[in-house]
Parts: structure tokens; sequence; C-alpha cells
């Protein structure tokens, strides 16, 4: 038997050992995109986002791609409607839902309790604790998705789609009043998305918030002085 031959029984050997194969990976997004029904600003290509996030984090981090990359496809496969009763319950029922589709197409089962706590935990309404690297790297993927220009692209698409005005006439940045996004657009900022920086638990998803950040306050200056 020649080396060569040795050698391409040994690669598919390897490709067969391989838990993230391209397969897998298409069966992740097969099934998210026909699971998801979400607003505007939660549709196919915020999981694209957060997934390519997610592997970039995995990376810099040392995380679990095993973990890491099915949780961020399949992070909203679930999800209750904005003032639902049960909103805060979404991300336990999404991870419910994914663990029992990756144990359908046999998905090694040492991962399973990874991704089910990483999707739960995903959720800032949820406010569950994140107790492992890979959770958190989920975590921050998803979030850095809601800050710099996409972060503001969404915020404007969701409120338009509940058809909030997009600011207070009286005073548009809260500087006299507190802020309330149930009202108003632009308070979303002050009571949410601003304050996102600061709960980024990675140190790679710390350096891009900041950096996400800084464009929203550039914006909101800009936007501040064309409506003076």
């Amino acid at each position: 038997m020649s080396s060569q031959t040795i050698q391409s029984l040994a690669n598919m050997i390897l490709d067969k050992s391989k838990v993230l194969t391209p397969e897998r990976e298409a069966a992740f997004l097969a099934f998210i995109e026909q699971e998801m029904t979400q607003d505007l600003a939660h549709d196919l290509q915020h999981v694209l986002r957060v997934v390519k996030t997610a592997k970039q984090l995995c990376k810099e981090e040392g995380g679990i791609p095993e973990i890491v990359i099915p949780a961020a496809y399949l992070h909203d496969c679930f999800s209750f409607g904005k003032g639902h009763p049960k909103r805060r319950q979404s991300s336990l029922h999404a991870a419910d839902k994914a663990q029992a589709f990756l144990e359908n197409i046999g998905y090694p089962k040492q991962y399973l309790t990874g991704i089910h706590h990483a999707i739960v935990a995903h959720s800032f309404s949820a406010n569950v604790e994140t107790s492992t690297l890979e959770a958190k790297i989920v975590q921050d993927a998803d979030r850095l998705d809601a800050l710099g220009a996409v972060g503001v692209a969404r915020c404007l698409q969701v409120n338009v789609t509940l058809n909030r005005p997009f600011y207070s006439p009286d005073d548009p940045f809260c500087e006299t009043r507190e802020p309330d996004d149930g009202e108003f657009t632009l308070d979303h900022f002050y009571t949410k998305l601003l304050k996102l920086e600061n709960t980024m638990k990675t140190a790679a998803a710390q350096k891009e918030a900041k950096r996400r950040t800084v464009f929203m306050q550039s914006y909101l200056a800009q936007l501040a002085e064309e409506i003076a």
C-alpha cells in the first residue's frame, strides 16, 4: 500500500471524525430558516452575522467551536412575540427545541448541555448568568449585533413595525426625563443599547463593543445637530 493511499485513508477517517462538517452547518442553517419566525431585526441575516462574530470570538478566546457554532446558528429558533407574557422564557424554549433537533440529527451528546446553556443564557431579557466561556461568546456575539451601524438599523426596524414615534419632541435625548422605550424609539438607546458595552463578557467583544458604541454616540451627536 502506497504512502499516498495511506494518507488518503487517514484523511477519510479524519473527515468522518469531524463534528462541524459543512453538511452539519447546512443542516443548522436549513433548520433555522424553517423554524425562525421573528421581526425584521431578527431575521436570517441576523443569525448569519451572529454566527460570523461567534466564530471570530471563539477563535480569539479559545472556546469550543462544537458548542459555540451550533448555539449561534440556533439561538433564535423559537421566540414568543414582543409583549407576550412568556417572552422571557423564549430562550429556554429555543434551547429545548435546538437540543431536540441536534439529537435527531445525531450531533455528539457530549456537546448538548453546553449548547443548551449557551442558548438559554444568550437572551438579554432572560437574565441568565453565563457559566461557560462558550455561553459568554454566544451572548457577546448576539449583543454585538445590537451595536454599531447594524444596531441602529435594527432598532429603527423594530420600532417602525411597532409604530412608535422616533423621539420625544420635548426631550429627544432623555436629558431631563427617564427614558421610556415603550413610548419613543430613540429612548431604547438609553434603556439598553448604550449599556450593552458594559455587559460584554469576553475581552475581544469588549474591544469591539467599545468601537461600535462610539459609532452610535456619534450618530446621536449628528442627530442632535440635525434636529436642534
